[in-house]
């Protein structure tokens, strides 16, 4: 028998994980960013990067299992070098994406500057005094796996991607609160300038579930209330 579609999927992607694990942490992507430079010794590699020896030394270990460096040893030092394949390409596509996240907040801001009262954000405070008259849809543009793990009493959850598709669920005479993963991601103002556009009042959240919980509010999860 073969097995579902979704567990052989998963498993083909389990050495992405992996890879995306070993990657995952900021003083290992500074030194992967120096190596990619040339060639460094373990000493080279501390000082450029601001960290201990013995630190640099331990993230580079995780490194050379995940075959990301290898090395070579030249005297007293041990020399470190990317490993073989596009690893450099990885590095270089990371910095870009994360421009490309940048560049859409920057638009983002600059849109609500021009469209100061439309994008005009309301505050947690804000959004309670609402909840409590009844006055307000409160709109997740999560992710459906962000939204089961943790969210807003309340909340109905469109997707980003699926909101345009999915606008007739919506109630054109309340007003939509729309918030994301905190108060600089942009999905909740592009989920705004999409509701305004079709003709709905919609305002962005000054905050998300970090900010809800961090204010001592109780959240919602798919096996009920999160702590």
């Amino acid at each position: 028998m073969n097995p579902p579609a979704h567990i052989d999927g998963s498993s083909r992607l389990d050495p992405l994980a992996e890879v995306a694990k070993t990657l995952g942490h900021p003083h290992r992507l500074a030194l992967l960013e120096q190596i990619v430079r040339g060639e460094r010794s373990v000493e080279k590699l501390a000082e450029l990067t601001g960290i201990t020896v013995a630190n640099a030394s331990q993230h580079l270990q995780h490194l050379k299992r995940a075959g990301c460096v290898q090395t070579r040893r030249d005297g007293k030092h041990m020399l470190y070098r990317l490993g073989p394949g596009p690893l450099a390409s990885v590095v270089v596509a990371l910095h870009d994406y994360v421009e490309f996240q940048h560049s859409r907040i920057r638009e983002a801001i600059a849109d609500s500057r021009q469209r100061p009262q439309e994008m005009e954000s309301v505050s947690i405070d804000g959004l309670l005094d609402r909840m409590d008259e009844g006055a307000v849809v409160l709109l997740d543009i999560r992710g459906d796996e962000e939204f089961a793990q943790a969210h807003l009493p309340g909340a109905i959850n469109i997707p980003l991607e699926q909101l345009a598709d999915r606008i007739g669920e919506l109630s054109r005479d309340t007003e939509v609160v729309a918030y994301c993963r905190g108060p600089y991601c942009v999905l909740s103002m592009q989920a705004v300038s999409i509701l305004q556009a079709h003709g709905m009042q919609a305002t962005p959240l000054a905050g998300g579930v970090p900010e809800w919980r961090a204010a001592g509010l109780a959240l919602q999860g798919s096996t009920g209330p999160v702590s």
